[in-house]
């Protein structure tokens, strides 16, 4: 058994062969030597790509411990009604848990709700959660890869952001194999991303963490970060660029040096990410001073763009910058909606849901 040092000891590693044997059962004869090989490389890539954790997970699904989520998804009984995540032991308020908010466990409800408690006790934080698909092995055959290659249709996932209970199922019916994943907590007034490496049970310090100074992060609307993690959850860009978009939405700019720094990769690899994000609208490129911006209008109706600008930029303000915003803050946001039941949301409304919905998940 492979083991993975952490503050205060270690932790097991789910091994390959057990990888192997769930997907044989998931995925069946797409799952033959050809196949084989490809998850013993992803698994080998993965386990290559090491980040500072935050601390150990435990799982419990319906009442039920489990060692791990791979032993979950091989249980077609369990995952029915309900899904815990605690963190064992959470660690105290402070570095670690730099642009998170700290927490001591997790309740998810089939309904895609969610109770966040408190590092300390305290009572719990109703929210909205959705779980995004970061790295993972989807099994495919010889014939399968061949056609790819040439041209033809590549075995995908119709989406890449789910609820808890819509991430087991796709497990099971398409034998997907995730190796870790992006738990969304869309809170009131923001949304907060923790991310969980799976094969370790660990949850992940943020990226940014001792990387990028604190004050340089723009906190968004949570309504925002949704239309950005409903734009990353298709699945059609690099995870790189995904990644890299996500940081660059939290910011009011920064370079390709900074990015590099970020994410501990090499300059040119970030930056051939960042000018496909610039390509695609979603960020600008100030070749005076070699800054990529988020262009959130890209994915976010104008009012909405509007209410995340900031009030004034730091060192001076810009005409243009001030005249642009004026007008985006006059446009009516008539695309606004609530995930939960798709009413439309009131302009000026900061929270994801709509007052009915909030209403009934405070209430559950």
């Amino acid at each position: 058994m492979n083991m993975y040092s952490i503050p205060g000891g270690s932790l097991s590693v789910v091994p390959l062969p057990e990888l192997d044997k769930l997907a044989h059962e998931l995925a069946r004869e797409r799952h033959a030597t050809f196949s084989e090989r490809a998850l013993g490389r992803a698994y080998e890539e993965f386990l290559a790509r090491r980040r500072t954790p935050l601390g150990p997970s435990r799982l419990t699904a319906d009442g039920r411990d489990f060692n791990n989520f791979y032993e979950l998804v091989a249980d077609p009984t369990a995952g029915a009604t309900s899904l815990g995540l605690r963190l064992d032991p959470p660690p105290p308020p402070g570095t670690a848990w730099e642009f998170l908010r700290p927490f001591e466990r997790m309740e998810f409800a089939a309904d895609g709700s969610a109770e966040v408690y408190p590092v300390g006790g305290g009572k719990p934080v109703h929210a909205i959660a959705r779980f995004l698909l970061r790295e993972h092995y989807l099994p495919r055959t010889q014939a399968e890869e061949d056609r790819a290659a040439g041209g033809g249709v590549r075995i995908t996932l119709p989406t890449q952001i789910r609820s808890w209970h819509e991430g087991v199922a796709a497990c099971r019916e398409r034998g997907l194999l995730p190796f870790s994943v992006a738990i969304l907590i869309y809170y009131s007034d923001e949304r907060i991303s923790y991310e969980q490496d799976l094969v370790r049970s660990l949850f992940l310090a943020d990226i940014r963490a001792g990387r990028m100074p604190a004050p340089r992060q723009m906190q968004r609307p949570s309504r925002l970060s949704w239309k950005l993690d409903r734009v990353i959850g298709r699945g059609d860009m690099p995870l790189l660029a995904a990644r890299a978009l996500a940081v660059l939405v939290e910011s009011q700019g920064l370079t390709s040096i900074e990015m590099a720094h970020i994410f501990g990769g090499v300059r040119e690899t970030v930056d051939s990410a960042l000018q496909g994000l610039a390509a695609r609208g979603f960020a600008s490129y100030d070749g005076r001073t070699g800054t990529y911006r988020p262009r959130l209008e890209a994915f976010a109706p104008p009012s909405l763009v509007a209410e995340a600008a900031p009030e004034e930029p730091t060192g001076g303000s810009n005409p243009a910058l001030r005249t642009s915003v004026r007008e985006l803050q006059a446009a009516a946001d008539a695309r606004a909606s609530c995930p939960l039941c798709g009413d439309p949301l009131p302009v000026g409304t900061r929270g994801i849901l709509c007052a009915r919905c909030a209403a009934e998940v405070s209430a559950g």
